[in-house]
């Protein structure tokens, strides 16, 4: 069996050599002819799998080590007999981290207590409960918002957007992106969207940068409409709005799912899919373990006060370090995020 790999993706080289010929090359160098003898990818958001690259491939698996799948085209896949599989969860918990020490941090520059403050989590999925559960431990108000869920659990747990509209102070989405359907999320956050805003809130988007129109945003901050942004994934990656760029309090690489954690158990679920998928043996699929940080979990009873607080999750992560890098070197964007 041939595997062609990201040369980016952390903990493979080593293991993934068990199930065949491994190649490794950056996402970018992903082209048709690179693509084309290998029987499987392992991939991250880099480059866009579609007909232009798979046609004609011997291509039977495509291993996203990513939450997402809209570098995907499914619809080809799923005519051409080519299974795609992602790897649900497994960054919740570095995402989580970062919105907690993104909303610490504009609590700091807005000067505003947490515990006076509701946040909109729009997508409750895998991301969305840890982030509502670590929002919630910080003594905020939660509202939460999933259609789809509310239409198959017939919850009363979630809210319709409009409530969020009218009521959060942040609003953080944490949506897939999708184009089709009666939830599509493809431009959720428009200039419709914004008009309809009470509070004047801090957007925050960690999911897909065409869950909120880079236009829309711009022009929702020149009103007045928001009062803050926290941008991780952007439109027209990696040549971002140089314009919002500035704009926005705090601006990243796409990296809020990028800790060790989440970049060793995406890339154990890729691996172990690849073994299930081709029913290669029996035992379950082991790596080297992360070295652990030392006091790498933080009980957040323990704190007293806010300042506190601050300090401690600040300490794990300071996503203002990731911020100042991005907006002295947009150029730089794919290096920053590797």
């Amino acid at each position: 069996m041939k595997i062609l790999a990201d040369a980016h993706i952390p903990y493979l080289q080593g293991v993934a050599e068990q199930f065949g010929e491994v190649t490794y090359l950056p996402g970018n160098q992903f082209t048709k002819e690179t693509v084309k003898e290998n029987d499987v990818l392992i991939v991250r958001t880099v480059t866009r799998f579609d007909e232009n690259i798979l046609a004609d491939s011997n291509v039977k698996l495509i291993c996203s080590a990513t939450i997402g799948f809209d570098h995907i085209d499914t619809h080809y896949c799923e005519q051409n007999n080519i299974a795609w599989r992602t790897a649900p969860g497994c960054n919740a918990s570095s995402v989580e981290q970062y919105i907690t020490t993104s909303i610490v941090r504009m609590a700091q520059k807005h000067n505003f207590e947490l515990k006076d403050k509701t946040i909109g989590i729009v997508g409750v999925g895998n991301v969305g409960e840890k982030v509502a559960h670590a929002c919630q431990l910080l003594g905020m108000r939660v509202l939460l918002n999933d259609p789809p869920r509310q239409e198959s659990e017939k919850s009363d747990t979630f809210v319709d957007l409009d409530t969020i509209q009218r009521e959060a102070d942040i609003i953080t989405f944490h949506t897939p992106l999708t184009k089709k359907g009666q939830y599509a999320t493809f431009y959720l956050a428009d200039t419709s969207f914004f008009k309809e805003l009470s509070k004047r809130p801090i957007i925050i988007n960690s999911s897909r940068g065409a869950v909120v129109s880079n236009e829309a945003l711009k022009s929702a901050l020149k009103k007045g409409e928001v009062s803050g942004a926290i941008i991780d994934t952007w439109e027209n990656e990696p040549n971002i709005d140089s314009e919002l760029l500035e704009m926005v309090d705090i601006a990243t690489p796409h990296i809020a799912g990028y800790s060790a954690d989440g970049k060793w158990n995406a890339t154990k679920m890729s691996l172990q899919t690849i073994n299930d998928f081709f029913e290669l043996r029996k035992d379950p699929i082991k790596l080297l373990p992360i070295v652990e940080p030392e006091n790498s979990i933080i009980d957040l009873s323990q704190y007293k006060n806010d300042d506190q607080l601050t300090k401690a999750l600040l300490y794990s992560y300071d996503p203002l370090e990731d911020s100042t890098q991005l907006k002295k070197n947009p150029h730089k964007f794919y290096y920053l995020r590797s």
